[in-house]
């Protein structure tokens, strides 16, 4: 059996998947936000009034499906397997401790508890949500990227960086907002849908505005480790373990 394949810069970019997925999760998920539209024509659903409604972590938590794509594109699926793994098990931990830290009780003379509870106070649904989604998304992005890269035989990047993304973000915007926010005050189902939508459209054109940058990225890496990685023989099972992934 074959040792493991050390690389320079897998573990750097499993680093910086898990810190912007923890960080976007934390700062940025349960905040609906808006930008005017003036063309867009007013009533004309899901952007009423000329108002195009979206999640604030959408701004930074597509770049972590673009790290997802490079690890996939440079790395092979089995790699970026045990990274979603990673990232997958930082979700969990992260959603322990913000539930320990608003449990305990406040020191006396402290006024912040209510503010803390707020911001780091998810429910349980926000929490299953989260990891549901991500853990379906991601999955699907890393699968439909690998399979497409043997299809094309290496060819057009940008064909399974996008297509990845679509499926991916779609199933990962689809499943977090009805499963945390569905039937709650200040959620009607206008706004969800529209939230949704506007978190797959966004997510969408980021991949697409940041693919001279993730092609920037890929070639590199692909010099630095001196790979070229086809996964046409590997088990997509997300539960499966390979030995050979270091």
């Amino acid at each position: 059996m074959g040792e493991p394949v050390r690389f320079k810069h897998y573990d750097r970019v499993m680093a910086a998947f898990v810190a912007i997925l923890l960080l976007s999760n934390l700062i940025g998920a349960s905040k609906p936000s808006y930008v005017n539209v003036p063309f867009w024509p007013e009533g004309w659903w899901p952007a009423p009034e000329g108002v195009f409604i979206f999640g604030a972590g959408v701004l930074f938590f597509p770049v972590s499906y673009i790290i997802g794509d490079v690890l996939t594109e440079v790395y092979g699926y089995a790699r970026a397997r045990r990274v979603i793994w990673t990232g997958f098990a930082a979700l969990l931990f992260m959603a322990f401790m913000a539930w320990a830290v608003v449990s305990l009780p406040p020191a006396a003379g402290w006024d912040g508890q209510e503010a803390y509870e707020k911001v780091f106070g998810n429910t349980w649904r926000i929490v299953a949500a989260s990891m549901i989604a991500f853990w379906v998304g991601e999955f699907a992005n890393s699968y439909v990227l690998a399979r497409m890269k043997v299809w094309t035989k290496g060819k057009a990047l940008w064909t399974r960086t996008i297509g990845s993304t679509i499926v991916g973000q779609g199933l990962d915007s689809l499943i977090f907002y009805p499963l945390a926010f569905y039937g709650l005050a200040g959620w009607p189902p206008e706004l969800l849908w529209q939230v949704v939508l506007g978190q797959w459209f966004i997510k969408t054109a980021w991949e697409a505005v940041l693919t001279p940058f993730t092609y920037l990225v890929v070639n590199w890496l692909k010099r630095a480790e001196g790979i070229e990685i086809f996964d046409t023989d590997t088990d997509f099972s997300p539960f499966a373990h390979d030995r050979t992934a270091g």
